[in-house]
């Protein structure tokens, strides 16, 4: 069965962040949209409903924080140290952390509309609070590492509840388990989609469409076919419907690929993590983000990576990957009691797998690894470790001196029981690959022309990622795009009709 001719002003195929916030943005222009989620609505939110908040921002001086967190008394500031976090910092970041190699006009945009973008969201709900988990204290006083002071209030899940709360009240529809197949055109222009929605297939009728329906990480196939045959069985860390749609649809009609296909977004996750992401345990529970106050091994009772080579945000994706090439997929993470209450909070849940020995000899045991190895793996890491005033809240410079690989920073010795192992493997988030976007979010072809009526927000956006990814940039990137492309498609839409 197929209905024809539904119209709509903007389609927006997607329900995550940068989707919402593209539908939002549209609606405020006073044109009418419908929202397309893949998903039934108890999975509704892709891979933002599993995030943990953390939005990283561009900020002169802790007063524009302050402007942002609600409910903060400035008794409470009195003990908290936030730097200021510039667009040049952004930037000189994100281009560090890709190796020069993003998109320096896209790069420009997500940098310099970054706080902008969070006062906006804050206006249609979006509630904030300091990120506890970007902080050092010594006691007496809070130090936030710079750029992510923020995070959403109850993480993901409460973005995507302010976000759908803000769809209800502008009357934008939502049709949940509705597949958009394919990308209609009509005199080269985009006017519409085939969507299959309760085993019917559906003629949609729009002026414009808006392509948020996140990468290709969910899709075993395209994992193995971009990434390498090592990503088969890599977990997912976050929803299990992004198969890679939404760039199928826009490939068959010509829109150009762009970006970091062979690189993604990962992350170290317990072992024993969920294939897919759990909404009944959302929060991006079973990441592992402490490692560079302890120790990384491998099954072999190796080191393989500098634990200590900058703070976590600018190599947690580029270790995930590290991981993944290891024996068996499998690494564990180590602590010993000097940092154990140090770690993050995901280390004490429940889901959490850990294993406890008092001894190196224990340990090794407990985790099946080759005694005599690890123990001289453990024991020569610790010849290694220099003098120095040992502070996590900056690169202390405290490392190690005549082993590969080093660790640079926050390097104490491995030797105060009992230890402490989390068993870790990769987790992937999404993939940097997407197609070409203009300054307007209108997706481009191979001639670099706009593919007119077409638009993309989120994962779907190429150019921005390499290799790596500084913490928090994802959802920052999502909201900037997707109002940009909400706005363009709105302003389209009325012209067209």
């Amino acid at each position: 069965m197929c209905k024809k001719d539904q119209l709509y002003d903007v389609v927006v195929v997607g329900a995550g962040n940068a989707a919402l916030c593209a539908a939002i943005a549209a609606r405020l222009k006073g044109v009418s949209v419908l929202v397309l989620e893949k998903s039934p609505k108890n999975k509704r939110g892709g891979n933002s409903f599993f995030t943990d908040g953390a939005i990283r921002c561009a900020y002169g001086h802790v007063d524009q924080i302050k402007t942002i967190v609600d409910q903060l008394p400035d008794e409470e500031m009195e003990n908290v140290w936030i730097p200021p976090y510039e667009t040049k910092d952004f930037m000189n970041d994100l281009l560090e952390v890709t190796n020069g190699k993003s998109d320096l006009h896209l790069a420009n945009q997500l940098v310099t509309l970054s706080f902008s973008t969070i006062q906006w969201l804050k206006e249609q709900g979006v509630t904030f609070q300091l990120n506890e988990n970007q902080c050092f204290t010594d006691g007496k006083k809070k130090t936030f590492w710079g750029g992510l002071p923020l995070r959403t209030n109850n993480k993901g899940v409460g973005l995507m509840e302010s976000l759908h709360k803000r769809a209800t009240e502008l009357e934008i529809d939502i049709w949940y388990e509705s597949c958009a197949k394919d990308i209609t055109l009509e005199e080269g222009k985009v006017d519409g989609l085939i969507i299959d929605k309760e085993n019917t297939t559906i003629r949609l009728k729009a002026n414009s469409v808006i392509l948020a329906c996140g990468s290709f990480e969910a899709s075993a196939e395209k994992r193995s076919k971009y990434l390498g045959e090592e990503w088969a069985e890599a977990i997912v860390r976050g929803t299990e419907y992004n198969t890679g749609d939404g760039l199928d649809m826009a490939e068959a009609i010509g829109a150009k690929a762009y970006g970091s296909w062979s690189s993604c977004h990962a992350h170290t996750t317990d072992f024993n993590a969920p294939k897919y992401g759990d909404f009944n345990k959302p929060g991006d529970i079973y990441k592992k983000s402490s490692y560079p106050l302890g120790l990384i091994i491998n099954v072999e009772g190796n080191r393989f990576v500098d634990e200590g080579a900058d703070f976590r945000n600018y190599t947690y994706a580029k270790y995930g990957k590290e991981t993944l090439q290891q024996p068996e997929q499998k690494a564990y993470q180590l602590f010993d009691s000097q940092v154990r209450d140090r770690l993050r909070s995901e280390y004490n849940l429940e889901e959490a797998t850990v294993y406890q020995a008092d001894s190196l000899e224990e340990l090794a045991e407990k985790l099946a690894l080759p005694e005599e190895n690890f123990v001289n793996t453990i024991q020569t890491y610790n010849q290694a470790v220099q003098e120095g005033d040992y502070n996590p809240a900056v690169k202390d410079g405290k490392g190690t001196r005549g082993i590969v690989p080093a660790k640079s920073n926050w390097a104490l010795r491995f030797d105060k029981p009992p230890y402490y192992a989390y068993p870790v493997t990769c987790g992937i988030t999404f993939a940097f690959g997407g197609v070409k976007i203009d300054h307007r979010a209108n997706i481009v072809n191979y001639q670099d022309h706009p593919i007119t009526g077409l638009y993309a927000a989120g994962e779907m956006v190429g150019g921005l990622f390499f290799d790596n990814y500084p913490g928090g940039s994802g959802l920052m990137s999502g909201a900037v795009f997707g109002k940009i492309a909400g706005e363009s498609a709105a302003v389209f839409s009325v012209e067209a009709r």
